[in-house]
């Protein structure tokens, strides 16, 4: 039989307002990820950068840039180097006044595979994205790298189970969150604690719903008024817990899956299979009421 272990690396760091000394750090864990074997590393949201969202700040948008551009060339070179995908989220400066959340891919030959823009941008307090970054439009995709095919959703989009659904049936292995999301420094213990369940709860069953492989890549360290909670994790196809990192820890781990396990959890749970898409039309309305 085929062997289908993949390696996946999470980098979960805290980042400073340098944006070259985030850059430098991300690219000497990339190399520690790859020493431990990883064949697929994912950054957290905006690793290049504060989470400047916290706020409306014109000055920001100067940590924009193009997209492919000098990061993509920097991690791309890296990749080829190493033989790992990377999976890369920055913030992309498509043209005057046009930004977006986007997540770069780039396949293990150090080639640019392409990118996926966040679909869902979130408006509340400590996350003002509505500001920043335009809806995307590169619809929902997946990457066929060398080791695996992989879908790329972005923080916001992990509430979302119809993001995950439709990528997992364009055929994606394993889906990539990149993420940045944290508590309020004010907020109490309980509070904290509910939320972070609720957080990881939504993705494992993105994993039991769909039969795959789910990989949050979260940042951790204060900044602003938001503690932001780390806790990356992996979830197997039947949404067990794999790896999870600390909350408020730098960490590089590496995680073997084994992709034969999305046929034996597609076969054991049929999910897929007893979908009656015939019914399912209602869902393109924004609200069902009465009328």
């Amino acid at each position: 039989m085929e062997n289908q272990l993949v390696r996946t690396g999470i980098i979960q760091v805290a980042c400073s307002a340098d944006k070259q000394e985030n850059m430098d750090k991300t690219l000497s864990l990339i190399r520690g990820a790859a020493g431990q074997g990883a064949q697929i590393i994912c950054l957290q949201e905006l690793f290049s950068s504060i989470y400047f969202c916290y706020e409306e700040n014109y000055d920001h948008f100067s940590l924009a840039e193009p997209v492919p551009g000098p990061s993509t060339r920097t991690l791309s070179a890296l990749a080829k180097e190493l033989g790992v995908v990377l999976v890369a989220s920055l913030f992309e400066k498509r043209a005057k006044g046009v930004y977006h959340n986007t997540a770069a891919v780039i396949d293990a030959d150090g080639s640019y595979m392409g990118i996926y823009r966040k679909n869902h941008i979130p408006d509340d307090p400590g996350y003002y994205e509505k500001f920043y970054f335009t809806p995307g439009d590169t619809g929902y995709r997946v990457f066929h790298t060398k080791y695996a095919a992989i879908g790329v959703l972005i923080c916001w989009d992990q509430w979302y189970p119809e993001a995950a659904r439709i990528t997992s049936l364009m055929g994606a292995q394993v889906l990539f969150y990149p993420t940045a999301i944290g508590w309020a420094l004010s907020q109490d213990v309980v509070t904290n604690a509910q939320q972070f369940r609720s957080w990881q709860t939504i993705q494992r069953s993105h994993s039991v719903a769909n039969g795959i492989y789910v990989v949050s890549v979260n940042r951790t360290g204060k900044e602003g008024g938001m503690n932001f909670w780390g806790g990356s994790f992996i979830s197997d196809p039947y949404g067990e817990v794999l790896f999870q990192a600390s909350h408020d820890k730098e960490e590089v781990a590496v995680t073997e899956l084994d992709l034969h396990r999305i046929d034996e959890a597609r076969v054991h749970w049929p999910f897929l299979r007893d979908r009656r898409i015939d019914t399912y039309s209602p869902i393109l309305n924004r609200f069902l009421d009465e009328s």
